[in-house]
């Protein structure tokens, strides 16, 4: 082949090479590219998991809490405390003799006046001992007489030495023991007639019977070597004494005179009066409390001994006073607090004085204002100054479902839905 020809062949060709590179370089694009779509589908979608992830870590390391305000106490010029109705004066009867119950006169319910005879009791034994005793007295009461006459003649004698002084000392000697002896079987015969005097049984004071444990025939012992029964019990209602325990807050306002009024669950919308006529004048070391009687009349017998009742104190000096949740308390070795949220969302531990124990709520005397937002159930591991996200309560359904979300639920896949 001739060299023009050959120079004509390769002209031809080379124009191809030039196409061919630029197709590589395309495909390399491309495909850097794609690698990089890849790589950012793949990376971006984690950075976003992630700033998610600590996002909510965040937001769940602030602890969520329900506030509510305190409640001001409904009456702060009254307290209202529990307490018991107790007989002005109550007694149990027991015998002072042995035998057995021959009558009772007075059963349950029964009103009786100081000094009626309430049983008698037979005492057999009693009866025998004191006529025993008195034939002992008598033969004490002889024998001292013939050794007083045989004294006096010793004396006489002793005066013309017809008898020895040793002979009058005894004679002297035996008047003294018989003398004695006489004294011993007085006592023994007063002691049995007391004894004997036990067989009746009085009423102490006017009262009403308020228990009877006793029957005809039934075996008496007065205590001596086994426990001693009871055989009536009375109490004086005319009056009665109702004690309660004033907390410490209001211990200067319980002083004698202080009107009281009483209420009762069996008497709805009726009150009695009464008034604190006396304080122990010391507080319990155990519950920081003033003993306090009010004495309330009760000469209609209307209320009874043993019955709770509420005492309504009128405080001359009203203490303003708050009332929160039990829940609301935190104890800790700081003493006892009350969480509060300030405007800022920080949670600060307020030292608070209690009152009164209302059940599920407490009276806060001291530490808290009627603006506070205090936190009701906080975790245990609520700090000074900690950040808290406050959310609404959980409103009650009180065992009802929302009528649509039952029909919903009762539709094929509602529960997915």
């Amino acid at each position: 082949m001739s060299e023009p020809a050959e120079r004509t062949a390769a002209s031809s060709q080379t124009p191809a090479h030039p196409h061919r590179g630029g197709h590589g370089w395309l495909i390399i694009f491309l495909v850097l590219v794609i690698v990089a779509l890849v790589v950012i589908g793949g990376i971006l979608p984690r950075l976003h998991a992630r700033a998610e992830v600590k996002k909510e870590t965040n937001e769940l390391a602030v602890p969520t809490v329900i506030v509510q305000k305190p409640k001001s106490s409904s009456s702060a010029s009254e307290i209202v405390l529990p307490g018991n109705m107790q007989a002005f004066t109550d007694a149990p009867i027991y015998a002072r003799t042995n035998g057995y119950l021959k009558s009772w006169y007075f059963d349950i319910g029964a009103h009786v006046k100081q000094g009626q005879l309430l049983a008698i009791i037979d005492t057999p034994e009693i009866d025998q001992q004191l006529s025993q005793a008195k034939a002992d007295l008598n033969t004490a009461q002889a024998n001292f007489s013939l050794s007083q006459l045989t004294e006096q003649r010793y004396q006489d004698l002793k005066s013309s030495d017809a008898v020895s002084k040793q002979d009058v000392d005894n004679a002297h000697g035996d008047f003294e023991s018989k003398k004695a002896q006489v004294s011993s079987a007085q006592a023994n015969v007063k002691r049995l007639e007391d004894l004997q005097s036990f067989t009746r049984i009085y009423a102490p004071f006017d009262g009403v019977i308020t228990a009877r444990n006793t029957d005809i025939g039934q075996l008496i012992d007065s205590g001596s070597g086994t426990p001693a029964k009871e055989l009536f019990h009375i109490a004086a209602i005319h009056t009665l004494r109702v004690y309660i325990n004033v907390p410490q807050q209001y211990s200067t306002a319980a002083k004698p005179g202080l009107l009281a009024d009483l209420t009762l669950a069996q008497f709805p919308g009726r009150t009695f009066q009464g008034h604190l006529v006396r304080t122990a004048n010391a507080m319990d070391l155990a519950t920081r409390t003033l003993l306090v009687e009010v004495d309330v009349d009760n000469k209609t017998g209307e209320l009874l001994p043993g019955a709770y009742v509420q005492v309504h104190l009128k405080t001359p000096n009203p203490i303003p006073s708050f009332i929160v949740p039990v829940s609301a308390l935190i104890f800790r070795s700081a003493g006892l607090q009350v969480g509060v949220v300030d405007a800022n969302n920080k949670a600060n531990l307020v030292a608070v004085t209690l009152g009164r124990d209302l059940g599920t709520d407490v009276e806060v005397i001291t530490g808290l204002n009627a603006d506070d937002r205090v936190i009701i159930n906080p975790p245990d591991s609520l700090i000074q100054g900690e950040m808290v996200q406050i959310v609404q309560p959980p409103a009650p359904n009180n065992g009802q479902q929302n009528p649509q979300a039952a029909q919903a639920a009762q539709k094929p896949g509602g529960e997915g839905k």
